[in-house]
């Protein structure tokens, strides 16, 4: 019965995030940018890439603290995401790489100040996991970057390839084919499911969804008038 349930409450879920899709493309200026740009606004690229290394390395402190929490309350479930976590670690080096190919140096990368999107997004789910008590608005932001990536990267990275070459894309096509092999939404959304345990916790999930989703507008609006109006 609670295998039915937790199937429909995901198509609920996944019908939110092909939603959120369609109204980022439709409302968030230079938003297909990268996924039909025919000329690529380096200046957009590199900075978005830099801001996605420095938000993978603000979550792995966060990833550590649900680490923390299942090992109190679910073991097996805290050993899968230290494994999830170690398979991500260090994927932040996959993006450098690329970005060394288009003249971004380690050093810039890493004295970059991160955005005030990215900032806002780390306290967030900090606090969810230090005054909620649990872990669930990391997990549910985690299932919003893994379901929307594997719906939206491969389209931008083979317009990236046409454009600046395949050699420039190679890090990102690692990283997204890590999560479509390893079928990462499918795993996250399992950790996910040992949080959910009634219709107060999927509103919960639902209003963290709605909540990641309006920090990612913030960021692709913050990121273009940084770096484009």
């Amino acid at each position: 019965m609670k295998e039915t349930m937790m199937k429909e409450f995901r198509g609920r879920v996944d019908a939110y995030l092909d939603r959120s899709i369609e109204d980022f493309y439709k409302n968030i200026p230079f938003a297909q940018h990268q996924l039909q740009g025919s000329e690529i606004n380096l200046t957009y690229y590199k900075r978005h890439n830099i801001e996605t290394i420095l938000r993978l390395r603000r979550k792995r402190t966060i990833d550590a603290l649900a680490i923390r929490y299942f090992t109190k309350v679910d073991p097996v479930t805290a050993k899968a995401w230290a494994h999830y976590t170690d398979d991500e670690m260090l994927h932040d080096r996959l993006f450098a790489a690329d970005l060394k190919k288009v003249g971004v140096s380690k050093e810039e990368i890493y004295s970059t100040e991160p955005m005030l999107a990215t900032k806002i997004l780390t306290g967030y789910l900090q606090y969810g996991i230090e005054y909620e008590g649990t872990p669930l608005a990391l997990i549910a932001s985690v299932y919003f970057v893994e379901y929307v990536t594997t719906r939206t990267q491969p389209d931008w990275l083979d317009n990236l390839e046409k454009r600046l070459g395949p050699e420039k894309v190679q890090g990102q096509r690692a990283h997204v084919g890590t999560d479509l092999d390893d079928q990462h939404d499918d795993f996250v959304w399992g950790v996910l499911e040992t949080l959910v345990k009634s219709e107060a916790d999927e509103a919960k999930v639902f209003m963290h969804l709605q909540d990641i989703y309006r920090l990612w507008q913030m960021y692709f609006l913050e990121l273009y008038r940084l770096t484009v109006d």
